[in-house]
């Protein structure tokens, strides 16, 4: 098993692609920490994973209003693990797909607040834990807006293409830990997300969230050691792909 006595939080755990990366990694043998603004959608995971035979504890909290309590989580996972192994930053806001010119600043501020600000504070706060770890990764979810705007889609795609800009900076700081950091971007996948942008498309023509945890697992193992401020996509990854990753 890959991930066996690691320790693992999830965010947005309660759906989509944060809870297919959760299953798999308390498949590989992983303790994994849900994370996500809704209660009932994380018991919803916590089961699945507990009828797979699997370990997982709820963390409930909303990315968008409660960042003060990070440093409770913090407190609350060194008290019970003494380190955190992998952090997966997954939850994410889509927004308005709108003109810029008449974007609502309220939305515009919530976008960044979830995509950006939040995965920024959780890593920082989390940063003394996973500096406690034998060799921690910290996994981003990006997209391919990151790197390519597209018209409509401002506020999600720029908040993207800074956390990819902030993964790469804080990668270069790590460069002399045990701390590897690294993006991925999921490219189409039958989610909730993609069916509010898209709400003509069949979802049945796209990639299950489950279809992209192998990269999730390759990334939160030791298969992945001495990769970090990579971009990777999940859609033309395979095995062992670093040199897959831009």
């Amino acid at each position: 098993m890959l991930l066996t006595n690691r320790v693992a939080l999830v965010t947005g755990a309660g759906s989509g692609i944060g809870r297919a990366v959760a299953r798999a990694y308390a498949r590989e043998g992983a303790f994994v920490i849900l994370l996500g603004r809704r209660q009932k959608p994380l018991t919803e995971t916590y089961d699945l994973i507990h009828g797979e035979g699997g370990e997982a504890t709820i963390a409930p909290l909303d990315l968008e209003s409660q960042l003060n309590r990070v440093a409770e989580l913090a407190e609350g996972i060194y008290r019970r693990f003494g380190r955190l192994d992998i952090l997966v930053n997954n939850a994410g806001e889509l927004g308005t797909l709108t003109p810029l010119a008449s974007f609502e600043p309220m939305m515009w501020e919530k976008v960044f607040r979830i995509n950006l600000t939040a995965p920024f504070f959780l890593t920082r706060e989390l940063m003394p834990l996973l500096r406690q770890a034998e060799a921690a990764s910290v996994i981003q979810v990006v997209s391919g807006l990151a790197f390519h705007g597209r018209a409509y889609w401002g506020a999600y795609a720029a908040s993207k293409a800074a956390l990819a800009n902030l993964t790469e900076s804080w990668a270069q700081e790590l460069a002399h830990s045990t701390i590897r950091m690294n993006t991925v971007n999921p490219g189409s996948t039958a989610t909730t997300m993609r069916a509010k942008a898209f709400p003509g498309e069949d979802p049945a023509t796209l990639p299950t969230a489950d279809a992209i945890t192998p990269l999730f697992l390759y990334l939160a193992s030791q298969q992945s050691q001495g990769v970090t401020g990579k971009h990777f996509n999940a859609r033309d990854w395979k095995e062992h792909p670093a040199s897959q990753s831009t």
